[in-house]
């Protein structure tokens, strides 16, 4: 079995980036490339009444600045899109409609 390393940063678009989310996106992205893996940026925008306009290019360009370059993302998409929570709903709630239909989860409210 063939293990593919596959990490993700995921801020909220609530401001800009601070320290700690930087070294955690420094730190996944040097990961993946000494693992030949992946490096993905989803965003965690379904906090709408805080998300800040223009956060997420900012926070792209500030960890451009550092030399973190995502394979995947809302300004370059890929194949395991969308990459912005609010945009996987629907992805969600089909997912989570199969495991009640198979008995593996209790319908609360799906």
């Amino acid at each position: 079995v063939i293990m593919v390393v596959r990490v993700r940063f995921a801020p909220s678009p609530t401001g800009l980036l601070h320290l700690g989310g930087a070294r955690t996106a420094l730190f996944n992205f040097l990961f993946a490339r000494a693992s030949r893996g992946s490096c993905v940026l989803r965003v965690e925008d379904t906090d709408r009444e805080r998300n800040v306009p223009d956060a997420v290019e900012k926070i792209e360009r500030s960890l451009r600045w550092l030399g973190v370059e995502f394979d995947e993302g809302p300004s370059q998409g890929g194949k395991f899109g969308p990459y912005l929570q609010s945009e996987r709903l629907q992805l969600y709630q089909y997912f989570a409609k199969q495991l009640v239909q198979v008995g593996l989860y209790s319908e609360f409210q799906v």
